[in-house]
Parts: C-alpha cells; sequence; structure tokens
C-alpha cells in the first residue's frame, strides 16, 4: 500500500525534530496552510513561546493581501526575525514541519536570515 502524502510529512517532521533534540538549541517552527504562513520561535525544552508571526496578525494582512503566497512568506521571516531580535535570540534551528525546502518554506527562511536570525 502507498504511503499517504500526510504519513510522509510526518515522517520527515520526526525525523526533523528528534535532530533538533539533539542540538538543544531554540527552534524556528514554521506551519503553512494554503491560507495562512505561521512561524514561532520555541524555546530549547519547548515549554515556551518566544516570539511567534502569521499573516493572520493586523498588522501583516495590511501589508501583504493573500497570506498564502512566497510575498506573505517573506513579510512573515522579516517579522519574526525582528520579534526574535527583541526576546535576545540570534541563533535558532529550523524546524520546517516536515514540509519541503521549496517555495514560501524558503522564502521565509531566507529573509528570516537576512533579518538576522542564524540557523
Amino acid at each position: 500500500m502507498a504511503i499517504s502524502k500526510i504519513d510522509r510529512r510526518h515522517r520527515r517532521s520526526v525525523s526533523i525534530r528528534r535532530e533538533i533534540a539533539r542540538r538543544d538549541r531554540q527552534r524556528l517552527c514554521v506551519h503553512r496552510t494554503p491560507r495562512h504562513i505561521y512561524a514561532q520561535i520555541i524555546s530549547a525544552d519547548g515549554s515556551q513561546v518566544l516570539a511567534s508571526a502569521s499573516t493572520v496578525e493586523a498588522e501583516i494582512r495590511k501589508q501583504v493581501s493573500n497570506g498564502g503566497n512566497v510575498t506573505a512568506a517573506q513579510a512573515i521571516g522579516k517579522r519574526i526575525a525582528e520579534k526574535a531580535k527583541a526576546a535576545g535570540v540570534t541563533k535558532v534551528a529550523f524546524d520546517r514541519s516536515g514540509f519541503r525546502y521549496h517555495g514560501r518554506i524558503k522564502a521565509l527562511a531566507d529573509a528570516a536570515r537576512e533579518g538576522g536570525l542564524e540557523f
């Protein structure tokens, strides 16, 4: 029987998070839906959200017309980098939640790097 698309993403996410847990570092966790993209910086032990940004926020909605495209992902990448600096976070591990590293995920990561986050 063929493995479903959801199961493949879940397998990738488990292996990514296993590797990040070994590093014991804050993680930049990204989740995407067809309409929106969300980013959070989570503490190393996973108990606290240090910063978050998404296309649901009012400020971002004013900047971008559609929350499900590359332009919106770039805006979220810049915004999460600003919030991370304000929280005193500079180095993170990139947790893409099993999503492939291209398109919106890549745009968010590149914008966060330009904003000053190291991963």
